[in-house]
């Protein structure tokens, strides 16, 4: 069975999650991906890779991932955060991140733990 690995990023962080994403496309090939919608969307169009979208973030895409992860249908997440802009979804991002804690999913909120999370689950 494929990695089930959902793609998440703010704004200020898109353009990283499509540069992280490039680095790793023979890696994210085996997987099927999620994401939110803008940032599915980005990473499907520079990349190529499929990338099954949720609504946007602030629309309701945190909360349908979470219900994925919830569900068991989600192995892991990355989330690149901007931890320098406010969010007035704020909620959302603090239920999806709880989620994955609560449930015991491999989460990583930037390029760095992205990279160790993808080697450590796809060597």
């Amino acid at each position: 069975m494929a990695l089930r690995l959902a793609l998440v990023a703010h704004d200020a962080k898109k353009e990283e999650m499509i540069l992280w994403a490039g680095r790793h496309l023979a890696r994210l090939q085996a997987c099927d991906l999620y994401g939110t919608g803008t940032t599915g969307a980005r990473v499907e169009e520079a990349t190529g890779l499929p990338v099954t979208r949720m609504k946007s973030g602030p629309l309701g895409g945190d909360a349908q991932l979470g219900a994925l992860i919830a569900e068991g249908r989600l192995d892991a997440l990355i989330f690149f955060t901007d931890p320098l802009s406010a969010l007035p979804h704020d909620v959302d991002v603090k239920s999806l991140i709880r989620l994955a804690v609560l449930y015991d999913i491999p989460l990583a909120m930037s390029p760095v733990t992205a990279d160790l999370l993808l080697a450590g689950l796809l060597p």
